[in-house]
């Protein structure tokens, strides 16, 4: 007997601060395959996480791109529903790119115990982790949030490291 996997509420519990970080992994369907590191990949989902940065969607401190997966640390505000805005943001990506989703996602709120720059380590490393690049500043499939133009609410642009 097969068993469906239930969906995931991914709801933000009431007593939590608006503005508290999540660690977000989202899958490709297709395990394996390279379809996110690419140029055509990449441009969609940056622009799409820009997008909702930019219109107060989430606050995207950092995201990185795998060849079958990302992970980001997001805030929310407490207006927006987690779920809708990564299921619009995985909706609008897979209809602008070759890009196939997983149904759900995983995420994980930082507590007060875990360390933000333990996290984007973390993050950071994961290609070097897998022998992607040599080193963290060699992974050109970066988007950061204090890579702006024009200030504080100017958008946000992908860290492209030329190799």
């Amino acid at each position: 007997m097969i068993r469906k996997r239930k969906f995931l509420p991914h709801g933000i519990p009431e007593w939590v601060q608006s503005g508290a970080v999540y660690f977000l992994t989202i899958c490709c369907k297709v395990r394996g395959n390279n379809a996110l590191c690419s140029a055509e990949s990449a441009n969609v989902i940056f622009e799409a996480t820009g997008f909702r940065h930019k219109a107060n969607k989430w606050y995207v401190h950092l995201l990185l791109l795998m060849p079958d997966h990302l992970h980001a640390l997001v805030s929310f505000p407490r207006v927006e529903s987690m779920r809708k805005v990564v299921y619009g943001f995985k909706e609008m990506t897979a209809k602008r790119s070759s890009v196939t989703w997983q149904r759900d996602f995983f995420e994980h709120r930082l507590r007060s115990d875990e360390s933000f720059d333990e996290k984007a380590h973390y993050i950071r490393m994961n290609p070097v982790r897998k022998g992607l690049a040599e080193a963290p500043e060699k992974w050109p499939w970066v988007w950061r949030a204090d890579n702006k133009p024009g200030g504080p609410s100017g958008p946000a642009l992908p860290v492209v490291v030329n190799s």
